[in-house]
């Protein structure tokens, strides 16, 4: 069997789920790629079709066909808005990974992939040694967002804003916190994610510090993996069901209620991707993933649930409260369904929410689709900055490290004073200013 014919007969393994699409043209209208480009092959039903092409080889470009798959947020706009339930995402995932099987993983992501992201000890290493040098490559800059900025234009750095690498990671201060060990409150996992840990720390110890105060007892296992979905989105899914494993096995040896993550991307991965990616044939680790998804959480969730978030804050009189407006994150809201609790927790915290115009609109970050195609992701992007700026906020709040990444680039290019912050860091903010209040 010639090789085109072999990934004919690979790709039509994913027949069933691509015959559910029937061509009604909903994504169109939901698609933040396509409101960009206007082009047919940037909608999933585009993308679809590509797909069935591969099947009846009627596409002889196997690398075209995949350069169209790239072309996508993973926002999952398409499948939220989908009356068929077509789960665009899962096909896209396993194409991209029978495509990359077929044309092979680029080097540089072999090396990133399954020599760095699926070691964590690694992984610590590369960037605890990347931190203190990082100067010398990046500008600290002088707005409020607090970014960095290159010194030499390049084509993947252009002039992005970015956080910079924080020289005490989260995970190199674990051993470090006091987990209030033995107390009757819920026993509460958490699941870091890469980005907090090593660029936005601070919304990690913000975690501690909320349930701490509410008397949970907390496990944090040490040396926790990625949650795998930037190797899943380029096509490496044995790095990212290696991830799954090492992650499943650091979790499963203690018991608690929830696993909590302030990661929109990691909490929609494990709950979505992680049982559908597992090898279905290992019964007894397939086991264990529903049962880790099913306990997952967001932290506003948690908050919101299980917390009484509305009498922990007391605000002093002449306080003026800040004007704060909320980005939902795709992976939250249309993956998760989760909008509501981090408005609770703004409201919570004693200060004003001031909502938005679409606030639930795609940002443009998409992972690796800034970093390939940051022209689109940053037009996607400025429209999300303009509704933030047109709030008269002071602070734009978003669950997703990823946003906030896009989100203090747009701002920060744009000369805005609004700073971003994840949802979690205002409340902890405002426990504090209720503690030093009341001692």
């Amino acid at each position: 069997m010639g090789k085109m014919q072999q990934l004919a007969s690979d790709v039509k393994a994913l027949e069933d789920l691509l015959a559910a699409c029937t061509q009604c043209g909903m994504c169109q209208a939901v698609c933040p790629l396509y409101k960009e480009t206007r082009q047919e092959s940037d909608v999933s039903r585009g993308k679809l079709s590509l797909l069935n092409g591969l099947i009846q080889q009627v596409f002889k470009d196997a690398k075209g066909v995949n350069e169209r798959l790239q072309r996508c947020l993973l926002c999952g706009s398409c499948a939220h808005s989908c009356p068929s339930n077509v789960d665009t995402i899962q096909i896209f995932l396993k194409a991209r990974a029978i495509i990359a099987e077929y044309l092979g993983l680029p080097f540089a992501k072999k090396i990133v992939f399954r020599r760095i992201l699926a070691s964590p000890e690694t992984f610590n290493l590369v960037a605890g040694l990347a931190a203190p040098f990082q100067h010398l490559f990046f500008r600290k800059e002088t707005n409020p967002q607090g970014t960095s900025c290159a010194r030499i234009a390049s084509p993947l750095l252009r002039h992005r804003h970015l956080p910079s690498l924080d020289e005490k990671p989260f995970n190199t201060e674990i051993k470090n916190l006091d987990f209030r060990r033995g107390t009757k409150g819920i026993k509460v996992a958490f699941f870091v994610g890469c980005l907090i840990d090593k660029a936005l720390p601070n919304i990690a110890y913000s975690v501690v510090d909320v349930l701490k105060h509410f008397n949970a007892q907390i496990f944090i296992p040490e040396n926790q993996g990625c949650c795998g979905i930037p190797a899943a989105a380029a096509g490496d899914l044995a790095t990212f069901e290696d991830l799954i494993r090492l992650n499943t096995d650091l979790f499963q040896r203690e018991q608690f209620d929830y696993l909590v993550t302030a990661c929109a991307t990691c909490a929609s991965t494990i709950i979505n991707l992680w049982p559908e990616f597992v090898d279905q044939k290992d019964k007894k680790l397939l086991d264990r993933v529903v049962k880790l998804a099913q306990k997952t959480v967001d932290i506003s969730w948690l908050m919101e649930k299980r917390f009484d978030i509305f009498n922990a804050v007391k605000n002093q009189e002449g306080d003026d409260p800040l004007t704060i407006t909320y980005h939902d994150p795709c992976h939250l809201k249309k993956s998760l369904g989760i909008s509501s609790e981090p408005r609770q927790v703004i409201r919570a915290s004693g200060h004003l929410l001031q909502e938005m115009a679409d606030s639930d609109a795609c940002c443009g970050m998409g992972g690796s689709f800034n970093l390939e195609h940051y022209d689109m992701s940053s037009a996607i992007g400025r429209k999300k900055a303009e509704n933030i700026t047109q709030t008269g906020c002071a602070v734009a709040a978003t669950s997703c490290p990823a946003c906030i990444m896009q989100i203090t680039d747009m701002l920060a290019r744009s000369n805005q004073d609004i700073v971003v912050k994840h949802p979690v860091e205002i409340y902890a903010e405002s426990l504090k200013r209720t503690n030093t209040m009341e001692s």
